[in-house]
Parts: structure tokens; sequence; C-alpha cells
């Protein structure tokens, strides 16, 4: 049973009301309610508007001023938007998330699991990557785990988590290690995104362009765990509904080679990006771990 919540987090069952509310609005009304946030909140976006206006420059430089200003506009409302579809990853009954979702490749999930062993779906950043984790888990007609980053408040912290414990089978702390060989091992599909700078077990490989420090530890992971790895991919189309994949293993992937692995994993991702530039998860320092010598592109 879940404690009360202390004095200082008393806004968590409003929270959870108002979550609850979003959560089932018809997806033409909470794509119009992002773009009116996005409106809204364009002046307290100052430092992630920073972000994703460098990134951008740096990883599109054929794009003309317009046409990277435009971008970043869409990367914004698609940022806003996500914390809506968050909402509804978390908080929707199953009847509001029917036929949102174009679903390929669960033949090789299914393959995977057949063969007794965890599946480790690896994806990237994208602002509405924990509903594309609830899509799944309805197609599947069970919840998946994810790797989660903990939130350092408290209180925000536990309205997230109590959220994700209502759509997922588990939530593994992002290097929490121990857990995610567990659950790979005891079978378990596990979503996570290996995209964000990494200072750690990193590789500097090309991303758009960019050396980009990249995780190598999924190979090894992997072994460890005993698990399959298969990309997996969640974009919202131009009609406002998604389509969700997942692929075969790469062929000669992993080659046994960390830093090849980690840059064919960025080639893959890239490429996806690129059918939807700004549904990438741009507003956070992709690049902000550099190689010796260079200089810090966020100042």
């Amino acid at each position: 049973m879940t404690e009360p919540a202390p004095a200082r987090c008393r806004w968590l069952a409003p929270a959870n009301a108002v979550a609850q509310g979003i959560a089932r609005l018809p997806q033409a009304w909470l794509l119009w309610l992002g773009a009116a946030l996005t409106w809204l909140s364009w002046p307290l976006l100052g430092r992630r508007r920073r972000y994703a206006r460098i990134n951008i420059a740096l990883c599109f430089p054929g794009l003309d001023p317009r046409a990277q200003r435009r971008l970043l506009q869409a990367t914004l409302r698609a940022t806003v938007t996500g914390l809506l579809e968050s909402l509804r990853a978390w908080f929707a009954p199953s009847s509001r998330l029917r036929g949102l979702v174009d679903v390929e490749g669960l033949q090789h999930l299914r393959a995977a699991q057949a063969g007794g062993r965890g599946v480790l779906l690896l994806t990237g950043h994208t602002p509405h990557l924990e509903l594309g984790g609830r899509l799944l888990s309805e197609a599947l007609g069970a919840p998946i785990s994810i790797v989660v980053r903990r939130n350092n408040h408290p209180c925000v912290e536990r309205f997230i988590d109590d959220a994700r414990r209502r759509a997922f089978a588990a939530t593994i702390a992002k290097k929490d290690v121990r857990a995610l060989l567990r659950a790979l091992a005891h079978g378990d599909i596990v979503a996570q995104a290996g995209d964000q700078d990494f200072n750690y077990q990193h590789a500097f490989v090309p991303f758009f362009g960019m050396p980009a420090a990249t995780l190598t530890a999924i190979p090894e992971l992997a072994r460890r765990g005993n698990a399959t790895v298969l990309p997996y991919w969640f974009q919202r189309e131009a009609d406002g509904r998604y389509r969700l994949w997942i692929e075969p293993q790469w062929p000669g992937w992993p080659s046994g080679d960390p830093t090849a692995d980690a840059a064919r994993y960025m080639r893959e991702l890239e490429a996806v990006v690129r059918r939807h530039p700004e549904q990438y998860l741009w507003v956070h320092r992709r690049f902000k771990t550099r190689p010796a010598g260079a200089a810090d592109v966020y100042r």
C-alpha cells in the first residue's frame, strides 16, 4: 500500500486528478493543448530553447536560419506535447489507447521470447518515449519494463514513479545494472534509450556529424543478462496517429568492437530521427561531454 504523502507533497492528489483528465482527452484535443501550452510556456523555456537551438545548428548546418527556427519551434511543441503524451501513457485506460498506433515487427520480439531469453529493446530519446512503451505493452497484452532516470525532487519522483508503476512492469534506474541484469535474466522485456550524453563507458562516435559520447556497454549488458537486443522505434505521424516498429537485430551486431557497435547504433538512430527531426529530444545537452581539447558547445 502506498504511504500517505508528506505535507509538502499534498499537491499530488489534485495533480493526479488533472493528469487523469488530460490522459483521457481525444487525440486532436491533446495535440491542440500541447501547442497551446508551448505558446504559453515559451518564456519559461529559455534554457531548453537555447540547448535545442545549438543542437539544431550543429546537426542541421544545411538548413537556412529560417528553417532552423521552424525546426526549433516544432521541436519545442513536440517536447511540451510529449509531457502530455507521458500522462496518457501513465493514466489512460486501455480503451482510450485503441486505434492510436500501428505496430510492426512484433514477430521479432515474439521469436526472441520463444527462445526463453530476455529482450533489451534499444531505442532513442523522444518526448513521447513512455507512450511508446505503454502502447507496446498494450499490443503485447502485458506490461514491459523500462530504464529511467530518477527525478531529484522527492515529490516529483513520487508522482512520476507511482504513475509509471500503473503502466509498466518495473522501472529500473539507469545506473542500476544489477536490476537490469536480473530482469533480463528472468526473461523480461526491457526498453532502454542509451543515447544521452555519457561521461562513463563511452566512445565518441558520429551523430549528425558531431562526436557524441555514446554508451558502449549495451552488448556486454545483453551478454551478461543472456538477452537479445532488438532496435525499437516510435514516432507520431502527420495524422496524429503513431507508428511503432521493432527491427531484427542488426546484421553483424554486436561485432566485438564496442566503438563500432556504438557507431552503428548512432547511425541507425540518426536515420530514424531524420524522418521526424522535431521529435528527437534536442532540448538536452547531447554533446555535453567533449573530446579532449574540444570547446564546450553550450557556453
